[in-house]
Order: structure tokens, then sequence, then C-alpha cells
């Protein structure tokens, strides 16, 4: 982050935001979170980390964590004996080693557990984790399954426990600042949404090279399938597990969390309550069961924080187009484009006055006479002015180069450890924005539509509507 930002000023404004509540809304203890960036750490603000799940996401997760001032590596758990090994090339022969989980969640000395495994194994770490004590940074989707997020809610109620999901888009200033052109009413009368994430390469379509001596003898396999029917090994089903339906989420827990994230946070919104989605393998068949293009249209009702609107979301792994990430807020005054670090406003506005006599207007099929008394009493009721298309220049915001929102969001979190303020991303702001991607996979694999009620945070029974 370049040295003129003033991180300080940047998580008061993200703190203004809506993102601590599960409803959307401001909180007051929010809205006067005060956050001092960078600060002296001492002895007692000391933190002590353990990674469970050495990944990719988990590597990152620990490479950023470790740029706070006060925080340690303490273990890393891992169910691949090769990542235990690079594990003390990378951060020391100290960091203790394990592939048993429950060994870390038994130290005494260990503050804080990062959560990037399998997402199988998210919810049942996560409740484990707390109840012994520990803090909790979770990767997203916070569940994997519908039926885990509330008892994952009441046991972070019950312990008190700090606990963040990692979605860290909305820690970047862009969101923060789409969320104030539209809360101004720049766009005017939110009426839908669009949000595409669309990648172009195997490694994009998640096609992870494997480890030359991955085998059951350096795998831990049957730990990983814990709770599941037995299976036999198979390294992709663990190395390129988010191509299976059985280990991860596919691209809606993946990537539609992403967006919905983002979408929530600016909008200040709770949730859909009609979801559907269709989807194809039409690229990557290289075994996978789950779609590698699916799209999907949500209905949001009206609320306090937000008129009814419709959303449309899409991954494409096969986009010719190219790799980007765009949302698009569409209101009856104009749009507002949303990609990583920018958002650009172009308006489009209406007369105040209807249109007559143009390209497409019946008038000019009627007699003459009458079109030539229709164009004069449209004259007098309306002046040139009101004839007139208003104009208005188009915006754009760029974020602060080298700003660094993964890092915003765990500088925040262990702000929130050390000091007890509200987190950016809690369990039940977390769950409703994972909630609505996970019924996509429910409407893709069962073909139906979903009725989901975003405050209570339940599915509906339509079998059951009268």
């Amino acid at each position: 982050m370049s040295n003129s930002y003033s991180r300080r000023k940047f998580f008061q404004q993200l703190g203004g935001t809506s993102l601590m509540l599960a409803a959307g809304a401001l909180t007051a203890s929010a809205a006067k979170e005060e956050t001092s960036f960078p600060k002296i750490v001492g002895a007692n603000d000391q933190i002590r980390i353990a990674l469970i799940g050495a990944g990719i996401m988990g590597n990152a997760d620990v490479d950023t964590a470790l740029k706070v001032p006060g925080v340690s590596l303490a273990a890393v758990c891992d169910l691949y004996s090769g990542r235990l090994t690079r594990v003390k090339e990378k951060y020391g022969k100290d960091v203790y080693t394990t592939m048993d989980y429950r060994e870390i969640l038994d130290r005494k000395d260990i503050d804080v557990v990062i959560i990037a495994t399998t997402d199988i194994w998210h919810a049942r770490i996560a409740k484990e984790a707390m109840l012994k004590g520990k803090d909790v940074y979770c990767e997203k989707p916070m569940v994997k399954e519908i039926k885990e997020g509330l008892p994952v809610i009441a046991v972070q109620k019950q312990t008190k426990k700090v606990f963040q999901v990692g979605s860290q888009v909305i820690a970047g200033s862009a969101y923060v600042k789409a969320k104030e052109l539209l809360g101004k009413g720049e766009i005017g009368k939110l009426n839908c949404i669009e949000a595409t994430y669309d990648r172009h390469s195997s490694l994009g379509a998640w096609e992870y090279t494997l480890p030359s001596d991955a085998s059951p003898e350096t795998v831990d396999w049957d730990r990983y399938i814990a709770g599941m029917p037995k299976q036999p090994y198979d390294a992709n089903k663990f190395f390129r597990w988010r191509c299976y339906k059985e280990f991860g989420t596919g691209v809606a827990g993946d990537l539609f969390v992403h967006l919905l994230t983002g979408i929530h946070m600016i909008v200040g919104s709770v949730g859909p309550s009609k979801i559907f989605s269709m989807g194809q393998l039409s690229y990557w068949k290289d075994g996978r069961n789950v779609p590698d293009v699916m799209t999907a249209i949500m209905e949001y009702p009206e609320t306090k924080t937000h008129p009814k609107f419709l959303l449309t979301l899409r991954v494409n792994f096969a986009s010719g187009a190219g790799e980007k990430t765009l949302i698009r807020f569409i209101g009856n005054e104009g749009v507002m484009n949303l990609s990583s670090g920018s958002v650009n406003v172009h308006y489009d506005l209406l007369p105040k006055a209807p249109g007559i006599v143009g390209d497409w207007d019946s008038i000019t099929t009627y007699p003459l006479a009458m079109q030539k008394s229709l164009v004069e009493d449209y004259n007098k009721k309306y002046s040139k002015e009101d004839q007139m298309v208003p104009t208005k220049n188009d915006f754009t915001y760029n974020a602060p180069a080298g700003e660094d929102k993964h890092l915003n969001h765990f500088t925040h979190f262990f702000d929130s450890v050390r000091n007890g303020t509200p987190v950016f991303e809690n369990a039940e702001f977390a769950f409703r924005a994972a909630a609505p991607c996970l019924a996509c996979n429910d409407s893709y694999f069962q073909n139906r539509s979903v009725q989901w009620d975003p405050v209570s945070m339940k599915e509906i029974d339509s079998s059951s509507k009268k």
C-alpha cells in the first residue's frame, strides 16, 4: 500500500459499511469503531497462529498474516507430508507440523487458527476450534452444506470467539467507494445487477500440478475422507478437490461467493428470496463432476436498505474473452462497473418530456393534420429544456497503487482479536453470502428453483405452501 494512503482512514471508512451485520445495516458499534494502523505491538499483543490446510490459499493466508506486526506462525497441519516438509523449508524448522488438526487445537500457546482446508472440513474444524478457545479465520465458503451454517453461527455466539471469513475482496477501497456511490443514488434506483467471473487457463480451472510422490503413503487419505463413505485413494480428489462435488462446492461456492459477498456489502442486503441456476461441463472434461460454466439468477425483495432487484451471476472457465471479473450495478440513471480495483460510473439520463416524432413512434402513421396538432400540443406542454436529454460526465475511481486487500482483511481481523472490535465478515454475513451460492448447486443438481428466507437463513419448503 502506498505511503500516501492512510490505512487508518480506510479502516474507519470500511468500518462504517454493513459488513459486520447479518441484516446488512450499520450498527452503532461499527460506526464508532476506531482502529490505528500501523500500531506499536507489545508483548501482550503477540498473536501466535496455526494453519490447518497448507495448500495454495493456506500459504497465501500465512504469507499475508505474517506481514501484520506481532503475528508469528507456531504450527501447521496438512494431510500431505510433502507440504509439511515445505513448511519447515519456508517458515523454519521450529514450526510444529502434524497431520492431525486436533493436536493444534489442544495447544494452549496458539491463539488463532486459519482454516484453509478442503470445503468439507470448514464447518467441523471451525466449531471445534472455537469450542477449544481459538479465534478463527476461515476460508470461504464458510460451510460446504447449507445445513452446516446455523450450527457454526450458534457456536460462535456461544463461545464469543472472533470469527472472520476470508472473502478479502470486500476489504478493497473500490468496494467501499462503490457502496458510497450507490448509497448516494449515483445511478438512480437500482433495478438489476450483473456479475461475471471469467477464467481462461488450466490453473484457473483447478488443474493443479500433482506432486511426483503423491500416494497413500504420503497422503493420509483415511483422515481426509473421515465421515464419508469409504472410497479408494484418488490423487485428483485430494489435490484437485475443487473439481468434485463430494469435496468442494464447485464454481458456485468458490467464485459466486466472492461476487455475492461484494454485492451484499455494497447493497446492504441479507440475501435473495428465489434462486435458480443452470450449468454445463463445456471444456474441462478431466473427470470433474461440477460445471465449468454456470449461470444463476436471483430475486432480491425490497427491504429497508435497497429496492427490489434481480441479480444474474456467471462463471465461465473457458472464456475466449479472457480472464475478467466484473460487477455491473444498473439503475435507471446509469450503470456502475466494479472491477478488482476500480469503479466506473456511466450515466444515461432521460429527458423530462416523453418522446414524439422519433425513429420509432406511431405518430407518423396518423393523418398529417393530426400529426401537426399533436406536435403543437407537445411543444406547448414541454419546453425545449424539458425535451433535451440531460448529460453528465462519467466518473472513475481507482484504488491506491499497491493496495493489498488480503492484507487489509487480515490486519483488521487481528485488530479484532486484540481489541474485540467487530470483524468485517462475521459468521452471519458470511453464511448469508454462501448459502445462496450453495443453493445454486442444489438448483443445478436437482433441477429446481430454491425458495429462500434471507432473514431466518433457511430454505422455504415450497411443498408446504398453501
